[in-house]
């Protein structure tokens, strides 16, 4: 696999600004804080056990931004030992690859890949080959490879087509269960939402012991537009920028949610169906142009399907009733989520545009004029 890391130095000058920016904050570093359940230790996806997040970058010269992320739901051979999963979409303009066979049969056997719209392709013969050199599938001869995207082409040279099978085998193999990093990195690399710099963005949630005390993890590939809101407040209307004003706004989100908590399949669709729902808390418009899918997993062990052996009978799962904890988790992670990957995202410039971060100062005076925030 050649030195991916390598590829950094081909940079211009005004690309490596973008690696020079100041930090930015997360939402609850400026008061920020959708909702009433409390976060995980890292407020991150990578707070359900089990679960890796990792990214591939790409930025080269002045039209390539882009890249891929990766999602595992555990650390064991997933062909083997799949987990329940479930696919809910807001709206089918986009791709999705995969997604049949979950909605068939309620499972998911790969890890989750997010990259751009013209990538699927090299993102589902990545991980295809990685799940066929896992130890104990050598006699494998069908993966159902699961494989999202947004459409980055707004600042990426993307009939070129520079993802390749090598930089999505990079993605899984450097996945952690540590923080998550935020903003234009990875698949977020190249992404524009609200017609602000998006990016990939992650939150968390724990329920209290009464509701199971189970941790919900979100993470989110931000590349929509709308009426930005943020704790109700108005952001994208004071700042200007919403569609059918002086600029438009269209495109896509992939959302992937993680919980601990064992579900069912069919359960899982039901929980991606929040995350959809919890877009609408920031202001989505759900365009014809924007494809908004969410993916669903449960890496509860005792709900996991083993290849060969017989589904049980009795699934260890929840009761319809104890869903809706769950349902407001999903909600209150997917707002959150979507604003750290606004503020999280640092400005990014290509021989196409300059898609600016969104300005922290006069986000967070709206946020006091609207008191969302002290």
């Amino acid at each position: 696999m050649p030195d991916l890391t390598r590829r950094s130095a081909l940079l211009l000058p005004f690309a490596l600004t973008l690696r020079a920016q100041t930090k930015r904050p997360r939402a609850r570093e400026i008061g920020l804080a959708p909702g009433v359940f409390p976060t995980g230790p890292l407020n991150a996806i990578t707070d359900v056990r089990g679960v890796r997040v990792g990214h591939t970058t790409l930025i080269e010269g002045d039209h390539i931004r882009t890249g891929v992320t990766a999602i595992l739901p555990h650390t064991g051979n997933l062909f083997q030992e799949k987990v329940p999963g479930g696919v809910f979409v807001g709206n089918a303009f986009g791709k999705l690859a995969g997604s049949t066979q979950v909605q068939e049969l309620g499972t998911i056997e790969t890890p989750v890949v997010l990259t751009n719209t013209l990538s699927v392709a090299a993102g589902m013969e990545g991980v295809i080959a990685w799940t066929l050199a896992q130890p104990g599938n050598e006699n494998v001869a069908s993966v159902n490879a699961l494989v999202g995207e947004t459409n980055d082409g707004g600042l990426n040279d993307i009939r070129g087509m520079h993802v390749r099978r090598e930089h999505v085998l990079d993605a899984i193999q450097k996945a952690t269960a540590g923080p998550v990093a935020e903003g234009s990195v990875g698949a977020g690399t190249g992404t524009i939402c609200y017609q602000w710099k998006g990016g990939i963005g992650t939150s968390s949630r724990v329920l209290p012991k009464q509701y199971g005390g189970y941790t919900l993890g979100v993470l989110v590939q931000t590349n929509f537009g709308g009426i930005l809101t943020m704790g109700g407040a108005p952001v994208g209307k004071e700042l200007g920028r919403y569609p059918y004003s002086a600029a438009a706004g269209d495109g896509s989100c992939m959302i992937v949610v993680a919980t601990d908590a064992p579900l069912s399949g069919k359960q899982c669709q039901r929980l991606a169906a929040r995350a959809i729902y919890g877009l609408a808390r920031t202001g989505s418009s759900y365009s014809n142009g924007s494809g908004d899918f969410a993916i669903a997993f449960s890496t509860a062990a005792e709900a996991r399907i083993k290849n060969g052996a017989p589904e049980p009978l009795a699934n260890p799962t929840l009761s319809s009733d104890a869903m809706s904890p769950l349902f407001q988790a999903a909600l209150e992670a997917t707002e959150e989520a979507v604003y750290n990957s606004l503020l999280q995202a640092t400005t990014v410039q290509s021989r196409k545009r300059t898609v600016e971060a969104i300005p922290l100062d006069r986000v967070m005076d709206i946020l006091k004029k609207y008191k969302v925030i002290g």
